[in-house]
């Protein structure tokens, strides 16, 4: 659909913000939308003043606030060139869906995730410097001028997952209600969210924990009234505990297992792995990703079947959160990562991607999580014969079936979970059982949720009824819940991002009031903070000082000085050259236009001398005045000669004339040509200049026939008469002038 039209009421006083998500599999334009904090008549002590800006859908009808395209950005870390095509559809989706007189005033951010992280600094900046280049060149959204943070400042960069992970809070307590100006003591949300490559968790220590927390990240917010809440939280990664790398860490891990068994004969001679993660019966290939041991076995294609023992793979799995990993600051909770104390009582949590993925897609369970329905559903799903649950998937396709909540019901009871989406891949299903451990083991083995279990067993608790169960018990909200989305606004570190893009739009009360930032542009001593923004080393002057500031102490950084004492030196060294260029600018410029002119002089010169010289001798004479080809020295040493004092010429030396003739006459020929800075023209007669003044350069031609010149022609073209020479102070000029020569030669004893 056409961007709304200028009377369109719904655009009043309306604000865009656009945002792409360039994820490692594929780019998402977003386009979030919100009305003008400056607009907004705030009643003083209403409610809405202590609320946060509305950020809503950049469109008022339809899907068109989404769009994605594939692969991922990063895919063009070797065709960098190729991002221009890659982001050109967003572009132009987002050109037509906000209006063009806002366009000027609409934020545009591309940020880069895991894909991203993965290349080297230099792929990153060049990746980076396309699409900011392209997004400059081809819109007229606003977008950074170039800084230390990137080409186009933070318009265009790579974000961190902790990053993403202070972003995703803010998008779950923002929906959640979480943000209230009436009592800051409230609880928030805490923020789980896990991708294919690591986990993040976001949350708010209780209060009687922060004073002890380490490493919190201050979260400043504006309200419509002005008023500024802030948070501290803390935010942490795991690399390599996504579901994924997971699922390639076991799997190295089990065939190495099996490899060490199979040489002390307690398992088959054979390359077949035994794997509880899959459903009964699935036999599928892989070859060790991860693994600490190698050898010829070892490293070689194995089969893994499946035998569906959920209970098994929760106990394998298990040990791949890295417990025992040695807790430098504790305390500690999976691969010796510093995790503030959680009390579950107080802080609840929301997660998303895999952890909706894993309870929805198959099971149908999302939403409040009771870990006994969610294992029971699991164990019946990984129990089943792989061929059963291909053919249902067939027949669930078949007939185009939207599936169910995923439960399978017998007298009222909940006695299975085996409906889902047809629209779900295979590659789901293969992996469901072993990601639904994992999941599992990561909530409570890994982040220490409490296992809630109930005398009765819980067997009929659909999500509503654990949240009423729960508010009986005392607990309130439920203490996990898993969402993809809060009314018709999914939930995404992208909105949490447009959140605070808006919150910094409300004016503050007053000028001492300091602006809203991200919060990782709150952190006064970044330098020892517990995560790094992520920097390319961009060919700019920003991308020099960020070379160059790690190698200086402390003392000399910016966040000790207040400034750069990098840029400050380049600055300095930039006005000393002026300074000091500045005297012989325009010697300078002579110098440059003399190399210009010298160099195709010669050019033509030797030209015709090739052509000359293959028509009248079949070879071509060497130049005297070309040193060999040595320009660029004595074009040097005019450049310094020409500001000190002129030598005094010497006399020319007739000496130096050879007498022996080429032609078979006794004509003069010099020797070693001498080169000075001046030339008197002794009985020389001034002419135009001429780009041919004798048949054959470097000869002149007189009644006797051809001679050998004493120098190569100059600009002038004057000739010089050798029988008015005496001995005199001068010497061959710099250009060279063209000299005829009598056909008696001097007295040898001179």
């Amino acid at each position: 659909m056409p961007p709304p039209t200028v009377g369109d009421p719904w655009l009043a006083g309306r604000r865009f913000g656009v945002v792409i998500d360039a994820g490692s599999s594929g780019s998402r334009l977003q386009i979030y939308s919100w009305k003008d904090p400056r607009s907004i008549r705030i009643e003083k002590g209403s409610e809405l003043a202590y609320s946060l800006p509305k950020v809503e859908k950049g469109t008022q009808h339809g899907e068109e606030w989404v769009k994605k395209v594939e692969p991922g950005i990063s895919s063009f870390a070797d065709n960098p060139e190729g991002v221009a095509g890659h982001l050109a559809p967003l572009l132009s989706h987002a050109m037509q869906q906000v209006p063009p007189s806002l366009q000027p005033q609409t934020p545009l951010f591309l940020l880069a995730t895991a894909g991203m992280r993965l290349l080297t600094p230099g792929k990153q900046a060049e990746v980076l410097e396309q699409a900011c280049q392209f997004l400059k060149l081809h819109s007229h959204f606003k977008i950074d001028e170039p800084s230390e943070k990137g080409p186009c400042g933070t318009s265009v960069r790579i974000i961190t997952g902790e990053e993403e992970g202070l972003f995703g809070w803010i998008a779950v307590n923002y929906l959640t209600d979480g943000f209230t100006g009436y009592n800051q003591g409230g609880t928030t949300y805490g923020f789980l969210d896990m991708g294919g490559a690591s986990t993040q968790i976001a949350f708010e220590p209780s209060p009687e924990h922060q004073g002890d927390a380490k490493n919190l990240i201050n979260v400043r917010l504006r309200l419509l009234g002005g008023n500024e809440i802030q948070h501290s939280v803390f935010v942490t990664t795991w690399l390599g505990y996504g579901t994924n790398q997971a699922r390639e860490r076991y799997v190295g891990k089990a065939i190495v297992n099996h490899e060490a068994a199979r040489k002390e004969g307690r398992v088959p001679d054979e390359d077949i792995v035994l794997d509880p993660c899959l459903p009964k019966g699935l036999e599928l290939t892989e070859r060790p990703v991860h693994s600490t041991i190698t050898g010829l076995h070892v490293s070689k294609v194995h089969t893994l079947v499946g035998t569906g023992s959920f209970e098994q793979c929760m106990h394998e799995t298990v040990k791949l959160l890295n417990k025992d990993a040695p807790c430098p600051d504790t305390p500690c909770l999976m691969n010796g990562v510093y995790v503030p104390p959680i009390n579950f009582s107080v802080s609840h949590f929301i997660g998303i991607s895999e952890y909706w993925y894993s309870s929805e897609h198959i099971f149908g369970l999302g939403g409040a999580y009771d870990v006994v329905q969610y294992e029971r559903a699991a164990s019946e799903f990984c129990s089943r014969d792989w061929q059963g649950l291909l053919k249902q998937h067939e027949e669930l396709s078949a007939q185009h079936r939207l599936g169910g909540d995923g439960e399978v019901l017998k007298d009222g009871k909940v006695v299975g979970a085996g409906k889902w989406n047809p629209k779900i891949e295979l590659s789901r299903l293969e992996m469901q059982c072993f990601k639904a451990a994992w999941v599992v083991n990561v909530l409570h083995e890994g982040i220490g949720l409490p296992r809630i279990v109930d005398p009765g067993g819980n067997v009929s608790h659909g999500a509503d009824e654990v949240i009423e169960a729960a508010e009986k018990k005392g607990l309130g909200r439920p203490r996990f819940q898993s969402l993809d989305s809060v009314g018709d606004i999914a939930i995404s570190w992208t909105l949490g991002k447009m959140v605070l893009e808006a919150s910094k739009e409300v004016p503050a009360p007053s000028r001492g009031y300091r602006p809203i930032v991200d919060p990782i542009d709150d952190i006064p001593n970044i330098e020892n903070a517990p995560f790094q923004p992520i920097r390319p080393p961009f060919l700019s002057i920003q991308g020099l000082e960020e070379r160059i500031s790690p190698h200086l102490p402390y003392s000399l950084t910016r966040s000790s000085l207040g400034f750069s004492p990098v840029l400050l030196f380049f600055y300095l060294s930039v006005v000393c050259l002026a300074i000091i260029a500045y005297p012989v600018r325009r010697q300078l410029r002579v110098l440059f236009l003399r190399s210009v002119r010298s160099v195709t002089s010669r050019c033509d010169e030797q030209d015709l001398r090739i052509e000359e010289g293959n028509r009248q001798f079949g070879s071509r004479p060497p130049s005297p005045t070309s040193a060999g080809g040595k320009f660029w020295p004595s074009a040097f040493r005019g450049l310094f000669m020409s500001s000190r004092p002129k030598p005094v010429p010497h006399p020319l030396n007739l000496n130096n004339i050879d007498y022996s003739s080429q032609t078979g006459a006794q004509e003069p020929r010099v020797r070693t040509p001498t080169r000075s800075s001046t030339m008197p023209t002794v009985g020389a007669s001034s002419t135009q200049y001429s780009r041919s003044p004798s048949p054959m350069p470097g000869y002149i031609n007189d009644e006797n026939g051809f001679g050998p010149l004493l120098s190569s022609r100059s600009r002038n073209g004057s000739h010089m008469n050798l029988s008015n020479l005496a001995p005199r102070s001068a010497a061959l000029s710099r250009a060279n002038s063209m000299m005829h020569v009598t056909d008696k030669p001097p007295h040898q004893d001179e």
